[in-house]
């Protein structure tokens, strides 16, 4: 009887087997699909696309005057006798573009390594130093990134002009300092907050004091913040017009007011201005290019513990 029942049961439970997988959405199909070669198809397409006019700049720096008058940059493809580095020499013995580019070095980089340095010092000091009013200096750091430069632009030409340093390449650096501090302490503190407690208690039992425990603790760990901020100050600095047109000297423009016065002087003086322009414009892209890890790493940083 008990063996009859048994049996019934049995036939009744269904048998068990692999689980039924569920049937993937449409959206769900198109997205497996496009992830593939399509995808990779259309991101080429498109960075060609966005890459377009930094190659027409440069086939058209490549032409001279007359053919880039005659027609568009792409007849160099039917056409490749046209290309000449005529343009190019004719750059280097144009003295105010050559100028130029030193004076822009000249700005940038020291522009640059001040706001790195200084904020490097700040970020450690908000994020792992106790001294009197230290939130509330912060958060007045932190009210500086909303003030626009074009506010203290006024105020702060009557500022250099009575101590003297208007019109100065000098006056260009501490202007961009000032202007780069409050992003980059913002930015450092963050990250050097990041740093776990424990390590930097260790640095402190061992002997280290405060100078060494950032030399040697710190600064290494927070190697990717500081090199996304230093290409960030670099290209700010390097392709700034505004600033540089109000308090650079007529003697010491930096590229860009030197191409922009050269279209105003000299309009058809394209066999120049191609080659300037894109000599300005490839020098912070080598930049880029030659620190993109740790820019990556920088700007990635903190989104995985």
């Amino acid at each position: 009887m008990t063996t009859t029942t048994e049996a019934a049961r049995a036939e009744e439970t269904p048998a068990a087997g692999p689980a039924a997988v569920p049937e993937r959405s449409l959206g769900a199909r198109i997205a497996a699909r496009a992830g593939g070669g399509a995808m990779r198809v259309f991101l080429v397409l498109a960075g060609l696309f966005w890459l377009m006019p930094t190659i027409g700049l440069l086939l058209s720096s490549l032409r001279g005057p007359e053919d880039i008058a005659a027609s568009g940059w792409w007849k160099v493809f039917t056409a490749p006798s046209e290309l000449t580095f005529d343009n190019y020499q004719r750059l280097l013995d144009n003295s105010a573009i050559t100028g130029s580019l030193f004076s822009t070095v000249l700005i940038t980089v020291p522009s640059t390594l001040l706001v790195v340095v200084i904020g490097s010092f700040a970020g450690y000091a908000f994020a792992w130093m106790d001294f009197p009013g230290r939130d509330w200096w912060f958060l007045a750091v932190v009210g500086l990134l909303v003030v626009p430069v074009q506010v203290a632009l006024i105020p702060v030409s009557e500022l250099f002009g009575a101590i003297g340093i208007f019109e100065t390449t000098f006056g260009v650096i501490m202007f961009h300092t000032a202007f780069g501090l409050p992003f980059a302490i913002f930015l450092l503190r963050n990250f050097f907050a990041e740093i776990p407690r424990e390590l930097l208690e260790a640095a402190r039992l061992d002997g280290a004091g405060e100078i060494r425990l950032f030399t040697r603790v710190v600064m290494p760990l927070g190697g990717p913040a500081i090199a996304s901020l230093g290409i960030f100050q670099f290209l700010w600095v390097w392709n700034d017009m505004l600033v540089a047109l109000i308090f650079a000297g007529a003697d010491s423009p930096p590229i860009t007011v030197a191409l922009q016065q050269q279209v105003r002087q000299f309009g058809n003086n394209i066999d120049v201005l191609a080659p300037g322009a894109f000599v300005s414009m490839v020098i912070p892209l080598a930049v880029f290019f030659a620190f993109q890890r740790q820019f990556v790493s920088g700007v990635m940083a903190g989104a995985v513990k």
